[in-house]
């Protein structure tokens, strides 16, 4: 049976989508046999992305229960199989999205890998990938803002009892003021998966006459070998990732991860989360880590 991934982050703009379709041909590339969900149903970014916007049946089609989610599935680039999302915004204001569990339940026997590109945020569409996921990998950049908003996401996902394994940390400078991935690690309590560097190349994904994952045009740039690194890591294979030696956690982060952590004095949230969405229960599933073996410091 496969694995249910879902990417997600805390607000747009941390590269989240041009991530989930570049791991998802990696892993293909490796031999795995892999699904990719536009779950965005408000957006459908990825299948902007991936060229497959037009597709006659999406997951709106799906969720509205008038196909099964066997007809929404196509080939997609670089051998990866793909369900897109719709684009109409009259079925997607009918759209019921907590049937998402379900329906990728549904499919789990086929695929090695499912990854699902969640919408930013935490509203109610995001809380339905995060109860289809078996694991959830959180995507920030390296800055505060960033770091802080996709801790609200963590929070969130852990009352689904979805699972959070790891970060990946997108549009690495290596510039003054960034948070140092030590720091990341510790502020998120996860291992960091991934150190994706700004990467023009990758930046250009959406403006090419023929729009399509970098992986697929320019395998050998730094995004990518980055990406690489991260299904890897995925399917067990072990591998070092280099980073400078942490500095002291700010003040700020201090503050901002006590404040986050405190007992939540509302119960509304959880409330609200059972009757919009259903959990999905946890795999028992030994996954790769970073450990202090696996990471190498520079001074």
């Amino acid at each position: 049976m496969g694995t249910v991934y879902a990417l997600v982050s805390g607000k747009g703009g941390v590269g989240k989508t041009t991530i989930t379709a570049n791991l998802g041909i990696a892993l293909s590339q490796k031999g795995k046999k892999v699904l990719l969900v536009d779950s965005d149903i408000a957006m459908a970014n990825l299948s902007l992305l991936l060229g497959m916007h037009s597709s006659p049946i999406t997951l709106h089609d799906v969720l509205l229960g008038e196909s099964s989610l066997q007809d929404a599935i196509y080939d997609g680039p670089g051998g990866v199989s793909f369900v897109p999302s719709g684009l109409s915004f009259e079925s997607y204001r009918r759209v019921d999205s907590a049937r998402l569990a379900g329906v990728i339940a549904s499919v789990k026997e086929d695929f090695d890998y499912i990854l699902l590109d969640a919408p930013a945020g935490i509203e109610t569409n995001v809380m339905s990938a995060l109860s289809a996921a078996d694991n959830v990998l959180l995507v920030t950049m390296p800055i505060s803002p960033s770091i802080a908003d996709v801790l609200k996401t963590k929070i969130v996902a852990e009352r689904l009892n979805a699972k959070p394994i790891g970060v990946i940390v997108n549009f690495v400078r290596n510039e003054k003021g960034e948070i140092m991935p030590d720091d990341i690690m510790k502020m998120l309590e996860l291992p960091i998966y991934g150190l994706i560097p700004y990467d023009q190349d990758i930046r250009k994904s959406f403006m090419r006459e023929k729009i399509m994952p970098t992986i697929l045009f320019k395998p050998n740039s730094k995004g990518v070998e980055a990406i690489n690194q991260i299904a890897e890591k995925l399917t067990g294979v072990s591998s070092t990732i280099r980073i400078k030696k942490q500095g002291i956690i700010t003040r700020f982060l201090n503050k901002l991860s006590s404040i986050f952590k405190r007992k939540p004095k509302e119960k509304t949230l959880r409330e609200e989360v059972k009757e919009k969405t259903k959990s999905v229960p946890e795999i028992d599933e030994d996954l790769p880590e970073i450990s202090e073996d696996s990471i190498e410091v520079e001074e």
